[in-house]
């Protein structure tokens, strides 16, 4: 069993918000796949067997700062090694509409990253990071801000691909994942 995490905030507030890039990944899949939509310990999620292995995509309502409380609430619930999470979610040290598959690592400032790593007690979290290109505006303003139309095509455009890599999630270990999609 696999975890798919897409990392956001609840409520019609934030949508089309950089920091909902997780959210906006997560219901492009679901909604490709017609997937319906299940609420549990704070969290909405969908599920889908994927290559015989069952696959849970979850969206903590939590707010973003305290994402882990929801995702080790499902990794308790579900039994799930930390091994088979995922995350997905924004970092400003992409340009938008880029993406990086990353094995583990720090928050790199990120909260709702640092809340997981910090509940989960790990940084052995893989990750699919969604660029979302750097601002001189206030960093908690700027990943509130709504995505302008150009901003939002680019982020659409993107997630067809992030969709293909969510398939291959089950199919491939994450050196063949990162060797695949992962550019320079």
């Amino acid at each position: 069993m696999k975890l798919i995490v897409g990392l956001g905030n609840p409520g019609k507030k934030y949508e089309k918000t950089r920091h909902n890039c997780g959210f906006m990944a997560i219901d492009y899949y679901a909604k490709k796949y017609n997937l319906t939509s299940k609420k549990k310990y704070n969290g909405e999620y969908f599920e889908k067997i994927i290559n015989s292995e069952k696959i849970i995509f979850l969206k903590p309502q939590t707010y973003m700062n305290l994402s882990g409380e929801c995702v080790l609430s499902f990794v308790k619930y579900f039994d799930i090694n930390t091994d088979d999470i995922y995350i997905i979610y924004d970092d400003i040290d992409f340009e938008l509409g880029t993406f990086k598959i990353k094995r583990d690592g720090s928050s790199g400032g990120h909260n709702g990253i640092n809340n997981i790593i910090k509940l989960l007690k790990t940084e052995k979290l893989k990750r699919i990071r969604i660029g979302i290109s750097k601002n001189d505006i206030p960093l908690e303003d700027y990943v509130l801000k709504k995505l302008n139309e150009e901003e939002m095509n680019k982020i659409n455009e993107l997630l067809p691909l992030i969709s293909e890599i969510i398939d291959n999630i089950p199919l491939m270990n994450i050196d063949d994942l990162m060797q695949k999609y992962n550019r320079n």
